[in-house]
């Protein structure tokens, strides 16, 4: 046999067997459906494929596209071209560099951000990841390195895994970034957030995080992606990008699943 007739072989049984995988592929996933059928993530009515939303309740999330704040990601009423930063960024600038959003947190998105948080709920959370990944697109061109907003100790134990994580984790996983879950902690314990006004959640987590010495090599002089679940007034945020900054990042841009835009519902 010539090495063309070699070649000419190896070719047909490769194709022959992609196809016969793809084959089998298709067929797993058939199987797959028929015993766990595709279903809606918010309202569980029956949809075409994993991971997905039914048209209903995708009308129902109030997706955030720009205009935008460029610091705090705030939907803009109009587009005046180049960069722009609304008043709320320019009389208080936050200390996180950017923030970006993939939706308001209100109707379908808020049900399922608590679904995800308080009920164990972790179905969408590639769909989830999808549009973190989308909706961040130019923070994670910049990024080296993804930290989630960490959780007190005892509260992780409590709820057995940090939502911000899940959602860190999707990230890091469609973009390459690495995720560094441990290089920011809590050194001390706060109160809930919910039911706090704007500013009594900045006391209340002022100088609550902090980065580990054995993290400090992952952390000084990088772009530092942080995640979270919901940006609310931006305390949060704040702290954990001051508690980074502070241990030598670069800069700390911030990707959350919502926004609370209208600051009326800051108690949640």
């Amino acid at each position: 046999m010539t090495k063309r007739d070699g070649d000419t072989l190896s070719r047909f049984y490769g194709t022959r067997l992609r196809s016969a995988q793809s084959w089998l592929a298709a067929a797993a996933k058939a199987s797959g459906d028929f015993l766990i059928p595709p279903v809606c993530v918010a309202c569980n009515i029956q949809v075409a494929d994993h991971d997905m939303l039914c048209p209903q309740c995708w009308r129902e999330i109030n997706f955030i596209r720009p205009p935008l704040c460029d610091r705090l990601g705030w939907p803009m009423p109009f587009d005046i071209g180049g960069t722009i930063i609304s008043a709320a960024a320019a009389a208080d600038p936050p200390v996180y560099d950017r923030a970006r959003a993939v939706a308001r947190f209100d109707g379908v998105m808020r049900r399922l951000i608590r679904d995800l948080k308080f009920h164990d709920q972790h179905h969408a959370r590639r769909l989830f990841g999808r549009w973190m990944h989308v909706a961040g697109a130019e923070l994670i061109t910049d990024a080296e390195v993804i930290v989630p907003v960490p959780l007190a100790r005892m509260r992780l134990v409590w709820r057995r895994f940090n939502q911000s994580a899940v959602l860190a984790a999707e990230v890091s996983r469609l973009s390459g970034i690495p995720f560094r879950p441990l290089a920011l902690v809590r050194n001390q314990r706060t109160r809930p957030q919910p039911g706090l006004t704007r500013a009594e959640r900045q006391r209340n987590v002022h100088g609550a995080f902090a980065v580990p010495k054995p993290s400090l090599p992952e952390i000084v002089g990088r772009a530092v992606l942080l995640v979270d679940d919901v940006v609310t007034t931006g305390a949060t945020a704040a702290a954990c990008a001051r508690a980074l900054k502070s241990a030598g990042a670069r800069r700390v841009d911030v990707l959350a699943l919502a926004l609370v835009v209208d600051q009326s519902m800051v108690p949640v």
